[in-house]
């Protein structure tokens, strides 16, 4: 795949845009590596491996947050920040990728979707299971109707809603809730975490994906209520990608070894 080109062709794989595009990705050594990911995107429960539903109803959320504190040698509330910025990194990308690489999303609700986590890096990973996606009339798995884990909608827009509904409402707004019951954390340090990690994977996804990435990722964020989040704007050395500014931190200034992010607002 090269920059501004398109995928031969969608194929009957739900998931072959995404697969293809983190793929090429990962064979850019100047790019961050996807180790954040399960291998081929896909996962199972075992080894590890658990459904995204134990995050959004709270059962395995503790194990979750106490992980992230050993992980990071935090206090509470700076590795729940930190916690919640890496999965929502990771369970956005394949969904923010494929609207923005092949207009076929998958939808990242959390009985799809499965993570393992543990006290190093990568701290967390994601992958999905049986994902439904949803498409346009044109693409190929449209032809013939709707299939049992096919969405057929009628244009960008209602692509848009669909990847909201199953990200944010139906995903993250029940972790996050969770996560508010047990440390102070506003929402919106962490609706800006997400902003930035979507920001940040669309920048690092610029060579792949067909149309220019500056416009496409404020059509995501304005689409999921996050454009007031974050300041985008052209790379400054002229390469591919985004220049990103938070306007909320993630609070990985408050570690033991404290870390300033290149976007972040108290810069």
């Amino acid at each position: 795949m090269t920059r501004r080109g398109t995928l031969a062709t969608l194929g009957t794989d739900p998931l072959a845009p995404v697969r293809d595009t983190l793929a090429a990705m990962a064979a850019r050594p100047e790019l961050p590596p996807l180790a954040g990911l399960a291998p081929g995107l896909t996962a199972t429960p075992g080894d590890g491996w658990v459904l995204a539903t134990g995050l959004t109803d709270g059962l395995l959320l503790d194990d979750f947050l106490d992980t992230a504190k050993r992980r990071w040698h935090a206090s509470p509330h700076a590795a729940a920040a930190l916690a919640w910025k890496s999965y929502t990194y990771w369970l956005a990308l394949p969904a923010v990728l494929g609207y923005a690489v092949a207009r076929r999303v998958p939808l990242v609700r959390p009985d799809s979707v499965l993570a393992c986590w543990a006290p190093r890096s990568p701290f967390v990973a994601v992958g999905l299971g049986d994902v439904e996606v949803a498409v346009l009339a044109a693409d190929p798995l449209a032809i013939g109707g709707p299939g049992a884990r096919v969405r057929v909608v009628a244009d960008d827009a209602a692509l848009l809603v669909e990847l909201r509904a199953s990200l944010m409402d139906q995903h993250l707004d029940p972790v996050m809730e969770q996560i508010r019951d047990r440390v102070h954390l506003g929402r919106r340090t962490l609706w800006g975490s997400l902003a930035s990690g979507i920001a940040y994977g669309m920048s690092r996804a610029a060579d792949f994906v067909p149309a220019p990435v500056l416009p496409t990722t404020s059509e995501i964020l304005t689409a999921l209520g996050l454009d007031d989040l974050v300041e985008l704007a052209p790379r400054r050395d002229g390469r591919p990608g985004l220049e990103v500014q938070r306007r909320t931190c993630c609070l990985a200034f408050t570690l033991p070894e404290p870390k300033i992010c290149s976007g972040c607002c108290i810069r």
